[in-house]
């Protein structure tokens, strides 16, 4: 399946994987079961909003974590965020929920910031920017892409 995703990652030649999927939205955890790999390096792309004025921030977390709002306002310089519903996520970025990526949104103006956990892995999957579509690749590229700021910026959400 090629998109814009797709052909930025090629044009960058960025090594990427891409696997068809439902085309359903699925949750990071039920990706992570149908590709057969840990749920913590499926990730999966928040949208925050600012206190103020300024573009959403797209928070990149695992799949099995929540994102911590006090450490992201932290690490992008902000007293509060917000976290939108469903439907304004979509609005704000013209994405279906379950397909937004930070790749499908490059030069649109939103901040991006990668939880370091990403950084221990070799690779690590992400929406290819609709639903049904993953990309698995090396979050570095990820992050040079989108010029992201890496912090972090998670509380797990799995039991002890």
């Amino acid at each position: 399946m090629k998109n814009n995703v797709t052909r930025l990652l090629d044009a960058n030649k960025i090594s990427y994987t891409a696997y068809d999927l439902p085309a359903e939205k699925l949750g990071a955890k039920e990706t992570a079961r149908l590709l057969s790999v840990a749920p913590e390096i499926v990730y999966k792309t928040i949208v925050i909003t600012r206190e103020g004025k300024g573009k959403p921030i797209l928070a990149v977390v695992p799949g099995t974590d929540e994102v911590d709002l006090k450490a992201l306002a932290i690490a992008v310089g902000e007293k509060k965020l917000h976290l939108p519903t469903e439907s304004e996520a979509e609005r704000l970025t013209g994405l279906q929920a379950g397909g937004i990526s930070p790749l499908a949104l490059i030069n649109k103006g939103f901040q991006v910031v990668v939880d370091a956990t990403a950084e221990l892995y070799d690779e690590i999957h992400i929406s290819g920017g609709q639903r049904g579509l993953n990309i698995r690749l090396p979050p570095q590229g990820l992050i040079t892409l989108t010029n992201a700021r890496v912090a972090e910026i998670c509380v797990s959400s799995m039991p002890n």
